[in-house]
């Protein structure tokens, strides 16, 4: 029975159907994207809160939709860089 059973698991984790791979890469996209929301810290900012997280998203959004969007996409690009920098220089 635990062979089966792990055969079972190994065939699912290679199952290489179209419709998988684009399911599994959706799924890694948005733990990646929570890991974002993390690393910000706005869980812990908010009490996870996720009416505000989802506020803030929101409010954010409009902001790229507004008359200077392009000049807030470069803002946060720059901000986000530099956060991503910092980490890796603390995690060596």
């Amino acid at each position: 029975m635990q062979a089966r059973n792990r055969l079972l698991a190994h065939r699912a984790r290679h199952d290489m159907r179209d419709w998988r791979v684009k399911r599994r890469e959706r799924t890694r996209q948005l733990i990646e994207l929570g890991g974002l929301i993390a690393k910000a810290e706005l869980i812990e900012l908010t009490d996870d809160d996720r009416a505000v997280i989802l506020g803030l998203l929101i409010e954010a959004a409009a902001k790229l939709k507004g008359e200077y969007g392009e000049q807030q996409l470069l803002l946060w690009r720059r901000r986000g860089a530099r956060a991503f920098t910092q980490n890796q220089l603390a995690q060596q």
